[in-house]
């Protein structure tokens, strides 16, 4: 069984690191990536209650982190979980010593400029040569969701200040202190020491915005905040990164004959919060075990309708009225420990204990939520 993967970011080097942990003899693995996204500028956040496959290749590691919104600011316990940070090179290093150790994985570099069916497997041409492989597994053309209900737009500042200004234990996962003029936004802050972050600027924004970022508004707002809401007068910024995701609360049509799509391309950022490290985590280790026990990928978990139709609402309502996202998250996380907050946004928790959260949510999303239901 030849598996070719087009792309070597976090959705490709995820796969390779669940295919080899598995001990089911298989063939060889070919991973193919342009180098045009460079890993070593990359990096994810996540939070998780278990143990992962991948955490070797966590650099940080929190059990807390800072809120502000509807004019009250708190620090929330994490319960179960960890909220943890992995860059892009130390995720490339621990998933390159695993597929050594495994053996029968190379990584070439190159373009791929097609993906096709070709009789029982698939063809991909790389470089304008073309490499056959019984399933490919593609990060690259898939076109993802067929339909986008709004946009996570962010701009990110590598932030390195002259006196101390950040705490080093505790993030900031959203502050609503900064303008929801065009869209509903918030600044999240990831803290390195006491003198460097990343400070991002995100915002949620509505579908017909065709996710068309405005970096100078953005940079404005990013000065503003650490001026005014940190108090930070000398910095420099080291690096910026920015994106625009697309996000969708509908479940995406995966499957082209033996070509499967993974990683934003599947579907796989969540709509309502924009984060995808451990939903990639989790699709990867199911592909790696339908291979094993079928032969194909395909045995895989579908989306549960109810949090697709949570996702799609929120995204709605924030649409509409910008201002709800904050009432939201305010409501959300007005509590000791994030757990059953982070639970539902895993996808884990029951019907009672989404009861328990909807209860505390703004009456204009639940009822719109009932409203799509019915």
């Amino acid at each position: 069984m030849t598996i070719l993967i087009a792309g070597g970011g976090l959705s490709g080097l995820s796969l390779v690191a669940h295919l080899v942990a598995r001990p089911e003899p298989r063939g060889p693995i070919v991973v193919v990536d342009d180098g045009r996204r460079p890993l070593a500028t990359a990096g994810w956040a996540f939070w998780s209650a278990e143990p992962g496959l991948l955490d070797e290749a966590v650099s940080r590691t929190f059990d807390r982190f800072h809120v502000h919104a509807a004019g009250r600011s708190r620090i929330v316990g994490l319960g179960r979980y960890r909220y943890r940070f992995v860059r892009g090179d130390d995720l490339a290093a621990a998933v390159g010593k695993a597929a050594e150790r495994r053996g029968g994985v190379r990584f070439r570099s190159g373009r791929v400029t097609e993906i096709r069916q070709a009789g029982q497997g698939a063809e991909v041409v790389v470089d304008g040569e073309s490499l056959r492989a019984d399933w490919v597994f593609d990060s690259v053309f898939r076109p993802g969701p067929s339909r986008v209900d709004g946009w996570l737009i962010f701009r990110g500042w590598h932030v390195r200040t002259a006196e101390p200004a950040f705490d080093s234990a505790v993030p900031t996962f959203f502050d609503f202190r900064t303008s929801q003029e065009r869209a509903a936004s918030f600044v999240y802050v990831l803290p390195r020491g006491p003198q460097e972050a990343l400070v991002e600027h995100t915002s949620f924004a509505p579908p017909h915005s065709r996710g068309v970022a405005r970096p100078k508004e953005q940079r404005s707002a990013l000065r503003e905040y650490l001026a005014s809401t940190l108090g930070v007068r000398e910095y420099s910024v080291t690096r910026e990164e920015s994106a625009s995701l697309p996000l969708s609360a509908s479940a995406v049509d995966r499957r082209r004959g033996s070509i499967l799509a993974i990683g934003s391309k599947a579907g796989l950022v969540k709509a309502s919060t924009g984060y995808a490290f451990r939903r990639i985590q989790a699709d990867s280790a199911a592909i790696a075990r339908s291979l094993a026990a079928h032969g194909h990928p395909f045995d895989l978990p579908k989306p549960k309708p109810r949090h697709l139709l949570f996702d799609a609402t929120l995204l709605d309502v924030v649409a509409g009225d910008p201002a709800q996202l904050e009432r939201v998250f305010a409501a959300l996380f007005d509590r000791s420990s994030a757990e059953p907050v982070l639970r539902f946004l895993d996808e884990d928790s029951s019907l009672p204990q989404e009861g328990k959260l909807f209860a505390r949510l703004p009456p204009s999303l639940y009822s719109a939520v009932r409203r799509r239901h019915r």
